[in-house]
């Protein structure tokens, strides 16, 4: 992919993931057994063959930075840490001391004051991503497209069940899948189309649209002001469709579903498909039906001693053999022990839980 600029927007604190989301970034949650929530962004990358990915981050920097170094960055793919580049596991709390970063007030800011990083050098194009997204997908086709219609923005949609598009930015699309409206977060959906958060911007409009908006009254964010301001202006902007699983991850409850789903009878993605980053003694692999295991994600690295249902079992955990766990993420080293019952639930990391009655808790 060449004269594009890879961008990914990694600063979100995590804060409607409950329990999960405490002590580490929203990107840094394990998914799937073997991964994190932002390998699946980098991994895309990678197969794309996009060479360096630039990181836009602002909280617990310390925390991404040590992670992107020991697992992805000059592993077939660089990360540039913009104004912290070239900074190493030895130099990162000085660095991080040091050196200021403006506070950004949203996704917009975040574009704009890190222009230098992000225009200039060749750049034709910007792809625009976020870390906490569950997918597979090749971004070649769509930018091929995009430059194929002239368009100044190719944002990715998906269709979703109506009654969950309040949850997203909606889109509606006419002929040739343009762009005519985009409602972030609409009360009362009148489409059943959603950005997927995957943009693909020419570069020099949205410079030019992240100045001007700057100046005046704005909410500092993508969604918000600088694709309206580019609807309204009649730019030329299309939808291109998502037809694979896509899953944003954003609260505990889609968490726990998520997972539900990578166990169902027709699994949203492999385990060749997932990423695989999360340190562990052993592969995991799908048990449809074995001692006290059915339809469950596990690993020769867990030891299950009692029930494990329709659940993803992370490295270490133990389950005795009074308990039982069903439709539920155990997070790495977690113990159920005693005649635990744990249903609809996520077990956090190195939780010790006896004689415990779980049900639906995902906060």
């Amino acid at each position: 992919m060449e004269h594009v600029r890879a961008v990914l927007l990694a600063g979100g604190r995590g804060v409607r993931m409950g329990r999960l989301g405490q002590g580490r970034l929203k990107p840094l949650v394990p998914f799937g057994g073997q991964c994190h929530l932002i390998d699946f962004s980098l991994l895309n990358c990678r197969a794309s063959g996009i060479e360096e990915v630039l990181l836009l981050s602002q909280h617990n920097e310390a925390q991404l930075i040590h992670y992107l170094l020991a697992h992805w960055h000059g592993q077939g793919l660089k990360i540039h840490f913009g104004p912290y580049q070239g900074i190493t596991p030895e130099t990162c709390e000085h660095v991080l001391a040091t050196v200021h970063r403006p506070a950004e007030a949203g996704t917009g800011d975040a574009l704009r004051l890190n222009a230098p990083y992000l225009f200039g050098n060749g750049v034709r194009d910007v792809l625009v991503l976020h870390a906490d997204h569950v997918y597979r997908f090749d971004y070649r086709p769509m930018l091929a497209l995009h430059r194929e219609r002239r368009a100044v923005l190719t944002l990715g949609y998906q269709r979703i069940a109506r009654e969950a598009v309040s949850l997203f930015g909606m889109v509606e699309l006419g002929a040739e899948d343009r762009l005519l409206r985009f409602v972030e977060k609409p009360e009362q959906p009148t489409a059943d189309t959603v950005f997927t958060a995957v943009a693909i911007f020419s570069a020099e409009p949205l410079q030019q649209y992240l100045e001007t908006l700057s100046r005046g009254p704005w909410q500092a964010d993508i969604s918000r002001d600088v694709i309206p301001a580019m609807i309204q202006a009649g730019e030329r902007i299309f939808g291109y469709r998502f037809e694979a699983y896509w899953e944003d991850i954003g609260t505990s409850a889609r968490y726990l579903e998520a997972h539900r789903r990578l166990v169902s009878d027709r699994p949203t993605l492999s385990l060749a498909q997932l990423p695989h980053t999360l340190q562990s003694t052993s592969a995991r692999h799908w048990v449809r039906h074995a001692g006290g295991l059915r339809h469950t994600l596990t690993g020769d690295d867990v030891r299950c001693e009692g029930r494990a249902e329709r659940s993803v079992l992370f490295p270490g955990v133990v389950i005795g053999p009074r308990a039982a766990v069903r439709d539920s993420v155990v997070l790495p080293g977690a113990h159920i022990l005693g005649d635990s019952q744990v249903e609809g639930s996520i077990v956090l990391d190195g939780e010790h839980l006896r004689d415990a009655h779980l049900r639906d808790r995902t906060e």
